[in-house]
Formats: C-alpha cells, structure tokens, sequence
C-alpha cells in the first residue's frame, strides 16, 4: 500500500461517507476510490481530502455527483453476448429441469443498475417457460445501490439505441412503443423486484437458483469480495448458479463453488456432506454375561465398540443394521471397514481420545442409510479405561435425524420470512417512489389550481372593475342625454327666440365666422344656415356692405359701444333697400374675452312704406 493509499484524511473521508450517508466504501480498493475522488475534486478545483470533505459537509448535494462518479453504471442488453448465449443453452435449462412444475425460480441481479440485465434474463427464463409460468413462477430481485439508476430501472423504458443488442424477435414480444422509446411488457414486468441492497452491509437474498453479480465485486479488496461471496453462497441453493464478470475470479478458498465454465465466470454451489455413511459394527463377542450382551446388543443406540489393538470387538443390532456388519466381522481390523474413513475419518478422534482419556463429540454428521435415505447422527468417542489401563473405545452413533429435519425446516421458515420480509420491503420501496411520484404530481396540480385561482381572482377583479366603469359610463349617458335634452330645450328656446325677432340675426364667433344664420336672414339675402355656417361673414357674396360692417365688428370686439349703423344694401331679389346694423359684444364682463358678436339687421325700407 501506498502512503497515500493510507493517508487518514482519505480514510476520515470515507468514514464520513459511511456515518452521513450509508455508503460504505471502506471495502473497496483504495487506487480505484483515490482516482475517482481525485476525479471529482479534479473538476471541483479542490485540493486536499480536508477541503472536499468541508464541501462535503456544507453541499449535501454534492455526495450525488460523488456517487455518480464512484459508482460507473456500465451496463446493457445482453452484454458480453457469449456469456448469454452459455445462459440461454446451459443454465437456464438445468435450473428449470431441476424444478418440479410448478416451483418457484428465483433469480438476484446484485448490481443491477438500470436494469438491463434483469429484463435480459427476464426475457430468457420466459422464452424456456413461456410467458403464463413465468408470471406465476419467476421472481426476480434487483438491486443496487444507486437510487437514480433504479428510478429509471423501474419505469423499464429505453430509447432505441440502447435496445440494438435485443433480438428483432424479443424486441417485439417483450417491449411497447412508449412515446420516443420501448418499454417492457407491464404483464411482465409484475415480476421483477427492484430495490436498493449494498452487498457489503445488507442480509442477501435468499433461496435463489441464479445470481448474477458481474463486474460488481471487481472494485472490492480481498477481504470485503470474501464476505460478499460467502454471502452470495448462502444466498444460492444446493446447485444453484453464480454468474461473474470477466475480470472478476472466485477466491481459491470459496469450495462451496465449481467451475462451470471458467471463460465465461460461471459456477455452481456444490453439495457439501453428501457422501454415504460407511458401514459399522457387528454383535458382542468376549466373556460377558449373557444379560449384559443382551443389553449391549439390543440397545436403543448404534454401538461399536474397538479394543486397544484397534481390533472390532463388539457390535450390537442396530449398528450392524445400520452399518450392514456381519457377526463374522467381529475380529477383523477396524480400519478395514468403511465407516473408519465415512461419511468422516474416525482414526483421528479415536486416537485423540485415547491419548487425552476424554470423550470426543462429533456433532450432526450427514450420512445415507441402508434404506438410501438420507440419515444425520451424532457421534460420541468414548474411551475405555479400567486401574489407568486402555481397553479400547467404544464409538456410538446417535440418529438425529428428526431434530435435523426440524432445524432445517426452522431454518428454511426463517429464510422464508426474511425473504418475504425482503419483498415486502422492496414492495414498500416502489410504493415510497409511486407516492413521491404521485405527490409531486399533486404538489403540481395544487400549484396550477392556486394559479388558476389567483386569474380567477383577477379576473373577477377586472370584471368588477368593468362593471364600475360601465356604471360610470351609464352615469354619464344618462346626464349626457339630460344635457341633450337640455340643449335641445334651450336650442329650441333659441330658435323661438331669434324667430320672434322681425330682423336678420346673426352671430359671429370671435375669428368672425358665423355660428347661427336666423331664418330671416335666408330669407333676406338668399343663402341658407349650413351654405355659411363656419364661413367668415367679410367672404359672403350678399348685397351688405362688409366694409362698414366689419368695422363695427371690430369695435364691438374690443370692447366699444358701437353705434347702429345705417347701410344701403341689396337683398336676395335685387331690391335696394337700407338697413339697420346693430352689433353687440357676447361675453358675461367687458374684463373677459368676447365669445363673439351679435349682429342684428333691420330693413328699414319696410317701415318705411309702411
């Protein structure tokens, strides 16, 4: 190891790791982590274990982007296809003829990421069994530590790129066109378990036929891969498979596992203690009474009994039952029968028993019986000492065969409810994401709502707001219309007014145009009110003369007391005749500005011929 490689802050922060987050990675090799932290703080400009365990501390997002960068999920459909191709011909059918019809398969991805391995062997196990046994007889549990990796896992969705390794044939049976990808047949699916498991701190699953654990222990030390696959060999049952990567090898130690093929990592959990049981004693023989053979010979345990000269000297019933001896064999060397050496070697304990005097105990030793059934006995070694002399040793076989059974199926009970204890935890699992996914869905339609309310709200605001000013707008017309009203009323009034009058009446604005032609006037000079209304009265074309008028005009304007002029004028027939001008100022005071003139012409002629 490197100094590095031992350098305490590097270990301070892996032991932070560990107690903040859950992760170990004190198992793992020190090179591989050292490059992929160096990695991170690389594109974090940071220098030094101390400074990124600060950011660390301070960041709680920044132990995702670390993990993402430790953990390299490298993985695809059928990936090494040799290795598949060993799967599909050889394992899956020895794991599927070594079943009864209906039993369950059970198969643990460990490593799965994003689940492309699990929908592999998915897809395999129901070309073998067909689809309906599949869903009733197939569970597969995929885990990993990586939550992300089995978010994404879990939707089963993938883009085309990513499905070219999927045969033509299992794309289109086991995949649906999902929006711009393919996703897994739901019906399928059902049976597939994803769920988070570290392989070095969690239980591992039990009762499985198959586990795939491919370039996942790879970046693990010595010891840390042992205890993972001391728990991967628990996890399988007797002639289960294991299935590692192609840079991954099992430790020489682990004899739990044969090769099966060595090219392509696949092994087998072999059967430990299935040897038969060698064969055993014969009747008593010496100078015992006869009550005494009878006890020994008709005993409720299987005895044998040897004397110091390793010589078989006595054997009851039940051991030359069990152990097919005759009563001829009595005599003959112990060592030449083969329960000496099976189902274990009984030299040694006889030969330490009679070197230390004491009772030597073998406990639940597995063995077959004459029957061919499968038998479990414990086995006592039992010295025979008489004033300090060694007589021999008496070896007994106790069937325990029963209590065995009893504690194997305690034990495969408890292996039941921690596995169905494992499922329900991954069921709890996917329920947990379905919630979260189904509260950030609420969470955003209770967003859009409040949304909806606040326009609402708005809306009912402006409305409202429309309504006043239609109001106002209302208000107003109708005082628009009493002014119209009033206008009218007082334009009528006017028109009454300068009617009455026996003259010509016109008013002139302050520019002197005219604003108001009474009817005498047209009928005096010819010309109708809309022929001069806005005209200036020096540019009419009638028989005044608009010299001495205007004149008048002006003084009037600005505020004189004009007298009444008398001109000769021309009216609308051609008769000459003479008028009388009178101009007065329109304004409420001399002070304010004139608003224009009256001018109000008279024919004396008329008067005058009258």
């Amino acid at each position: 190891m490197t100094a590095e490689e031992t350098d305490p802050t590097f270990e301070g922060l892996l032991t932070y790791i560990k107690e903040a987050r859950g992760f170990d990675f004190t198992g793992y090799k020190r090179p591989s982590l050292i490059r992929r932290i160096g990695k991170r703080m690389g594109s974090l400009h940071i220098q030094g274990y101390e400074n990124y365990l600060d950011r660390l501390q301070a960041d709680p997002d920044e132990f995702t982007e670390l993990f993402n960068t430790i953990m390299i999920n490298v993985t695809g459909f059928f990936r090494d296809p040799p290795v598949w191709d060993h799967l599909a011909s050889e394992v899956v059918p020895r794991i599927v003829s070594a079943k009864h019809e209906h039993a369950a398969i059970r198969v643990w991805c460990a490593g799965s990421a994003s689940g492309e391995e699990a929908y592999s062997i998915a897809m395999l196990l129901s070309e073998h069994i067909g689809p309906p046994a599949f869903r009733d007889r197939v569970k597969i549990f995929a885990t990993d530590v990586d939550e992300e990796a089995l978010a994404s896992a879990r939707h089963g969705k993938y883009r085309a790129k990513s499905m070219e390794a999927v045969p033509e044939k299992l794309r289109d049976t086991y995949f649906r066109t999902d929006g711009d990808g393919l996703a897994f047949a739901p019906e399928l699916r059902r049976s597939i378990i994803f769920g988070r498991h570290d392989l070095v701190q969690d239980a591992p699953i039990s009762h499985t036929d198959l586990i795939l654990c491919r370039n996942t222990i790879m970046y693990m030390n010595a010891d840390t891969q042992s205890r993972v696959i001391a728990n991967l060999s628990f996890s399988l049952n007797e002639g289960g498979f294991l299935v590692l990567g192609k840079s991954e090898m099992l430790f020489s130690k682990m004899r739990t596992f044969e090769p099966v093929d060595i090219k392509r990592r696949v092994f087998v959990k072999g059967r430990d203690g299935d040897q038969p049981v060698g064969s055993g004693p014969e009747e008593i023989g010496g100078e015992t009474s006869t009550g005494e053979r009878l006890a020994f010979d008709l005993g409720p345990v299987a005895q044998v009994m040897i004397d110091a000269n390793g010589t078989l000297s006595h054997v009851n019933k039940r051991a030359r039952d069990m152990l097919s001896l005759r009563p001829q064999d009595v005599g003959k060397e112990f060592e030449r029968f083969e329960f000496a050496h099976r189902p274990i070697d009984l030299r040694a304990p006889i030969e330490q028993s009679q070197r230390t005097g004491g009772v030597i105990g073998i406990p639940e030793v597995a063995s077959k019986g004459p029957d061919g059934r499968d038998v479990t006995f414990d086995i006592q070694v039992v010295p025979l000492v008489s004033d300090e002399k060694r007589l021999g040793t008496i070896v007994t076989f106790t069937d325990v065969t029963d209590l065995h059974q009893l504690r194997q199926d305690v034990e495969h009970s408890n292996r039941d409810l921690a596995m169905a204890m494992e499922e329900l935890q991954s069921t709890n699992e996917e329920l947990e994401t379905t919630n979260e996914e189904l509260q950030s869905t609420n969470e955003e339609l209770e967003t859009t709502n409040e949304e909806l309310q606040s326009t609402n709200e708005e809306l009912e605001t402006t409305n409202e707001e429309l309504q006043s000013t239609n109001d106002e707008l209302e208000t107003m017309n109708e005082e628009m219309s009493e002014r119209s009203l009033e206008v009218a009323e007082t334009d009528r009034f006017l028109n009454a007014v300068v009617t009455s009058v026996h003259a010509s009446v016109v008013v002139l604005a302050a520019d002197l145009r005219i604003t108001l032609w009474s009817g005498l006037s047209e009928e005096m000079w010819g010309l109708a009110e809309h022929e001069v209304k806005g005209k200036l009265l020096q540019d009419l074309d009638i028989g005044l003369p608009m010299d001495r008028i205007r004149d008048q005009v002006r003084g009037c304007l600005m505020g004189s007391d004009e007298p009444d002029i008398v001109v000769e004028a021309v009216n609308r027939r051609g008769r000459s005749i003479r008028c009388r001008v009178s101009c007065s100022r329109l304004g409420s005071s001399r002070e304010q500005e004139p608003d224009g003139v009256v001018l109000v012409i008279r024919d004396e002629s008329i008067t005058e011929e009258t």
